[in-house]
């Protein structure tokens, strides 16, 4: 390109225009398209929004919208437990320190119903982290934060709990949850109803350490209890069962991780 005196030539400044146009036209069509396809596919998955800055939650609402998924607000604790009382999510973003009903609150009402959550918040002691995760969040993002960062988390999380998907894979195991039927090199795998549920688990949360109180409440749907020999016993016969010595990892003082 022609340079005068460090200013745009006439043909310059037109190719600059054109390429940043169609640069945002790329951008606008790319982000329709994949708006698109989650709708087609029946994937707008529900996000629920609690932040009690309205301008952090603006930002992701936004962000979130253009990824396809439908976003509702919730400014305080008590607004959020009404809507959770009152509607279906797929993913909580949650922020920890709100008025009214705090985060870790919200998370042991939240826990039981198995929807997903990635705590969001100023708090960023190693300690805070690991009581967050411990009572049931799948992922703990730190403020402040990168848009690009979120968005990557809110897609992992969805990723392990997509539960369009009627078909899983791992390597030469592939496990049907319509039939619930496991099928391993071609060939069909027995399973009881709870090494089946227990197994669908730890696909969806794959390279994951689950604690035991939470794989125990997902699988059998009752409070856990301290006694681990039932969950430890279904673990061992998976593993014998795939040949999964390997892979089914138990992970000292919390529980199991399959890794992939």
């Amino acid at each position: 390109m022609i340079r005068k005196q460090g200013k745009l030539s006439f043909l310059e400044t037109d190719m600059l225009y054109f390429w940043t146009r169609e640069k945002l036209k790329r951008h606008n069509f790319v982000t329709t398209l994949r708006y698109h396809i989650r709708k087609e596919e029946n994937v707008m998955n529900e996000v629920l929004i609690v932040e009690d800055e309205k301008a952090i939650s603006n930002l992701i609402e936004i962000s979130l919208k253009q990824e396809g998924y439908r976003c509702t607000c919730a400014y305080d604790g008590q607004q959020a437990a009404d809507l959770i009382e009152r509607n279906s999510y797929d993913l909580i973003l949650l922020d920890i320190m709100l008025p009214e009903i705090d985060g870790y609150e919200l998370l042991e009402y939240i826990h039981p119903l198995g929807i997903p959550v990635i705590c969001i918040t100023a708090k960023s002691a190693v300690r805070d982290r690991i009581r967050g995760l411990k009572m049931g969040a799948d992922d703990y993002l730190i403020k402040p934060f990168q848009i690009g960062e979120l968005l990557a988390r809110v897609e992992a999380v969805m990723r392990r709990y997509d539960k369009s998907r009627k078909e899983l894979f791992v390597d030469d195991v592939c496990v049907d949850t319509e039939a619930r039927i496991v099928w391993q090199r071609g060939k069909k795998v027995e399973m009881t109803v709870k090494e089946f549920d227990l197994l669908v688990v730890l696909i969806r949360n794959k390279n994951t350490a689950l604690y035991r109180d939470r794989l125990y409440e997902m699988v059998w749907g009752r409070e856990f209890t301290g006694e681990t020999r039932t969950l430890d016993s279904h673990v061992q016969r998976l593993r014998k069962k795939l040949g999964w010595e390997d892979r089914i990892k138990t992970v000292f003082r919390i529980g199991y991780r399959l890794e992939v």
